[in-house]
């Protein structure tokens, strides 16, 4: 990743979309060339120089202290996860040619993950890397997520931009995309030398129109909890609650859980879709034993 086109382009991108009224500014002049805040409105925001501030968003975060980058973020009205955006690229910026190189990613899950995973039969449960691939997954996670698992390695990121399914599958597959490409810049911020994740972006980039335009819009977002509609071709339409959590002795791996809530029709498809995975699983365990 071009550590400077980043920067440029994300702090561009979010001085464009706040409008003078917004940062609490009068709007002087009647014919603004830019759709948001000019420069020096930023920098007047930030307390620094406007030479100062054209250098910044010019891709140059060398040497940037930690306390311009928080005047950065309130003046650019920055959300937590767009804050540790920047801190990332400032960090990837100023580093090493040690630092630089990418940490070796998990390829497998240890078993006593996998033991927990299996110990939790009401909900559905995975594990993905860094790069979107799920590694491991209870019983009804993958009777959950069955479409997504058609494939030798399941990735939700192809899955959802090259994959026809996925548009049944996500109810709501437009705010699943612009959802999965914002967590997936903030990747790209803590690990923009991951030569895996790199390839993945340009993959994804010319094989999907969808994918390239939000990739283009520079937004970065946490993705740790909300609710999911997904349409399962065995029990049809759920409403999910998904919680996500990092695994802090396996750095770069994720668990996600789903639950329903409690007396809705989604909670019995889910009891009929554990059901029947269930079953499934009786039925394969039975034919590899004759």
């Amino acid at each position: 990743m071009d550590t400077r086109s980043e920067v440029r382009e994300f702090l561009s991108t979010r001085r464009a979309r706040l409008t003078p009224d917004q940062a609490g500014l009068p709007a002087y002049g009647g014919n603004r060339r830019v759709p948001g805040l000019r420069r020096e409105e930023v920098s007047l925001l930030a307390g620094v120089s406007v030479d100062y501030y054209t250098r910044l968003e010019r891709g140059d975060l060398s040497g940037v202290s930690d306390s311009v980058l928080e005047a950065l973020a309130r003046a650019l009205q920055l959300d937590d996860a767009e804050t540790a955006h920047l801190f990332d690229l400032s960090r990837a910026a100023n580093a090493s040619p040690i630092a630089r190189k990418p940490r070796k990613k998990a390829q497998s899950i240890r078993p006593s993950i996998q033991r927990l995973l299996d110990a939790m039969t009401g909900a559905p449960a995975l594990v993905r890397n860094n790069y979107f691939e799920y590694l491991g997954a209870n019983t009804l996670g993958r009777a959950l997520y069955a479409p997504v698992f058609t494939e030798p390695v399941p990735n939700s990121a192809r899955f959802a931009f090259l994959n026809p399914a996925a548009h049944d599958f996500y109810v709501d597959w437009e705010q699943v995309t612009q959802d999965l490409v914002a967590a997936m810049r903030g990747e790209a911020g803590r690990n923009p030398y991951d030569r895996k994740f790199s390839d993945l972006v340009g993959e994804l980039s010319t094989r999907s129109e969808r994918f390239r335009t939000l990739w283009a819009a520079h937004n970065v977002r946490y993705h740790r909890s909300g609710v999911k509609r997904l349409r399962h071709p065995i029990v049809g339409e759920l409403e999910i609650v998904y919680e996500a959590f990092e695994l802090p002795a396996d750095p770069g791996l994720h668990l996600s859980t789903y639950t329903a809530e409690p007396g809705t029709p989604s909670e019995e498809k889910l009891k009929m879709l554990a059901s029947w995975a269930a079953t499934d699983a009786d039925q394969a365990s039975a034919k590899t034993e004759a």
